[in-house]
């Protein structure tokens, strides 16, 4: 038997020169000045918070973000090399960067990013018993016949996968992959700070 069409996931984590704690004060700090950002969340009904429809320029707002983008730079470059893209000399590059934090209740439902090669997030805040990361096989819309995949069945096969990062992990696959955050039952803040990289 082959395996053929994989969808690789790619997991690292930020250096250490990288201080959780400076990060997450970082997202708090921009979280409560962004009025913008507050009141989209407020008009779509987006629980908690995000900066991704009120801020393009993260790295330049605080110096810990420019640190983090260029970690991502290596760590997407490192991903695409082991896809094995032919980029032809141009190298994939950082196009958006936003925070996000879901208190308790809060669910980011399942989404692709479009018109991005590669999107992760890299973990800020996770306390005790928070949401995992759910992946879905992307042919799982085209299975409409088939049978339950076994329980015991290996994870590779699974139609839905749940990853558990920790502080400082860094998550990233190929945009096309439809992933969720499922509902926040803890009473502290989820916060994460997730990216796409753009072909140019």
């Amino acid at each position: 038997m082959k395996t053929l069409f994989v969808t690789p996931i790619f997991q690292s984590r930020l250096s250490d020169q990288i201080k959780p704690g400076d990060l997450e004060a970082a997202c708090l700090s921009i979280a409560e000045d962004d009025e913008a950002g507050q009141n989209w969340c407020e008009a779509e009904g987006f629980p908690g918070y995000t900066s991704y429809a009120s801020l393009t320029d993260l790295p330049w707002r605080f110096p810990i973000f420019e640190a983090v983008k260029g970690e991502l730079d290596k760590l997407v470059a490192a991903f695409a090399e082991k896809l094995q893209l032919d980029l032809d000399g141009r190298p994939l590059e950082l196009e958006d960067i936003w925070i996000n934090i879901l208190p308790e209740g809060g669910i980011h439902t399942a989404h692709i990013h479009p018109h991005s090669v590669i999107s992760g997030t890299t973990y800020v805040a996770m306390p005790e018993g928070t949401s995992a990361l759910k992946l879905e096989d992307p042919r799982h819309a085209m299975m409409m016949a088939a049978p339950p995949r076994r329980k015991d069945a290996p994870e590779e096969l699974q139609p839905f996968v749940y990853i558990r990062p920790e502080v400082g992990d860094v998550v990233m696959w190929e945009s096309y992959l439809r992933h969720e955050v499922p509902m926040n039952m803890t009473e502290d803040d989820r916060i994460s700070v997730s990216f796409n990289y753009k072909w140019s």
